[in-house]
């Protein structure tokens, strides 16, 4: 017999809402900064124009982590990205 470490099966339609229920107590680390939560992903917005922000991606990253870990969510590492955004 197997234990069952989660309760939402995958391609569920309570899943998205679950997350949201779920990750309602993610909040950011530093002020400036943003998160976005659709569905079962986060987005982390840093603007670069206040530039005591820009090198907090990895402290970010580490809150969204912890939160994974205290919820029993998957943090898939792979699908992380980097989005950079200039002007011309």
């Amino acid at each position: 017999m197997q234990n069952i470490s989660a309760s939402i099966v995958q391609g569920s339609a309570i899943g998205p809402a679950s997350y949201v229920v779920n990750a309602s107590d993610l909040k950011v680390v530093n002020a400036g900064n943003a998160l976005c939560k659709y569905a079962d992903d986060t987005y982390i917005i840093i603007p670069s124009k206040a530039s005591s922000n820009v090198d907090t991606r990895i402290e970010e990253l580490d809150n969204v982590k912890r939160l994974a870990k205290v919820n029993n969510f998957a943090l898939n590492r792979a699908k992380c990205a980097e989005l950079v955004m200039t002007r011309r």
